[in-house]
């Protein structure tokens, strides 16, 4: 299996040590950001979702529109459009985008963050919701003819969606650390992201995920994410490290937030018992801005030069996760960076691999 690289676009500048500039709308820095991934050589891009942000399917239409070869990936929320109306969206949009897109479906793992958008599910529900709910998306985009679906959630009469798919599929990507979480990803999803954790624990998670898969008769690809920090000299990349923690800090202090925010997700208490472990593991995992924010999102960085953080990737290729989200803490220029040396590099090196291997068949890239 070749590797895919995705990166990820925001609506304005921002980041844990940037603080939000410009219009909380940015056309431009939309347009600009989404383009400098693609000229870098990512394969896709993730548009995030936020409960106080600009709706990211508009987002995802704008950076579409404003590029022609890179795929994007949609993060979307079930709970707050009927899923017949969601698959109509998704399938519309796949279309516009000439089959560029993919959708990564996030259950929510704050009930603060759920409550802003008026969701009162509590957490454990959420999945349940989560599983129904794809399970509607698919029969939107796969039933030649009217369906009836009668669940906990969910109920509809002869729901049809003349329009699928522009490829016949859309690739479906899924996360989350709970037991409940791996219940749905192993019956549902094409591709399981996860946060970037050291590899014994993300290795663990590979496994579960793939016997569960296999109780449906299914194989699954993997994604993981990480905050690349390059130096030209691993002492450069490790000062930078430090740099970016310290800015943090301020950042944090300037906003009056006195400490990180308790973990509501399996996945935020997993990054924090990394950060317990100390703030280097496997040589080049960091987990500086973790700790800071509370295991919050894919916040740890994999640090050091170009071909050091190459060689860490590879480790986690051997895992079996052939799909890379990394991002930067300077998000636009980082995303340049990468594609100067990162992204390439590993892909010769895993071409390299592959050259020296027997064929082999290989799980349909969901990428």
């Amino acid at each position: 299996m070749s590797v895919q690289f995705i990166g990820m676009i925001g609506h304005r500048l921002a980041s844990e040590i940037i603080p939000p500039t410009g219009p909380v709308f940015d056309k431009k820095y939309i347009a600009d950001f989404a383009k400098a991934h693609e000229d870098a050589g990512f394969d896709r891009i993730l548009v995030a979702y936020a409960s106080d942000q600009p709706d990211a399917f508009l987002v995802t239409a704008h950076a579409g529109a404003n590029t022609s070869r890179i795929h994007f990936l949609l993060a979307h929320r079930p709970g707050f459009v009927a899923p017949t109306l969601a698959a109509r969206k998704l399938a519309t949009l796949d279309h516009l985008l000439d089959g560029r897109l993919a959708v990564h479906i996030i259950s929510g793992g704050s009930d603060a963050e759920q409550r802003r958008d008026g969701d009162f599910v509590p957490k454990s529900g959420r999945y349940a919701r989560t599983d129904e709910y794809i399970s509607v998306l698919k029969k939107s985009w796969y039933s030649e003819k009217g369906f009836d679906h009668q669940g906990e959630f969910y109920q509809a009469d002869n729901a049809f969606s003349a329009i699928k798919p522009f490829n016949q599929h859309l690739p479906v990507f899924f996360g989350g650390s709970s037991a409940d979480a791996i219940r749905v990803a192993g019956k549902q999803a094409d591709v399981f992201a996860l946060w970037g954790e050291p590899l014994a624990s993300a290795a663990e998670t590979v496994n579960a995920v793939k016997a569960e898969a296999a109780l449906h008769q299914r194989e699954v690809g993997f994604s993981i994410s990480f905050r690349p920090i390059l130096g030209r000299t691993e002492e450069e990349a490790w000062a930078k490290a430090e740099a970016i923690r310290e800015k943090a800090k301020a950042q944090i202090a300037s906003s009056g937030q006195s400490q990180a925010p308790k973990p509501q997700s399996v996945g935020a208490e997993r990054l924090l018992n990394a950060v317990a472990q100390g703030d280097r593991l496997d040589e080049r995992l960091w987990t500086g801005i973790a700790g800071l924010i509370g295991g919050g999102s894919n916040s740890t960085a994999l640090v050091g030069t170009a071909e050091q953080v190459s060689d860490a990737l590879l480790k986690y290729y051997d895992l079996g996760i052939h799909t890379f989200l990394i991002r930067g803490f300077d998000p636009l220029n980082d995303a340049v960076e990468y594609g100067k040396e990162l992204i390439p590099l590993t892909r010769q090196k895993i071409a390299a691999r592959l050259a020296q291997q027997p064929l082999q068949p290989q799980h349909e890239s969901a990428v």
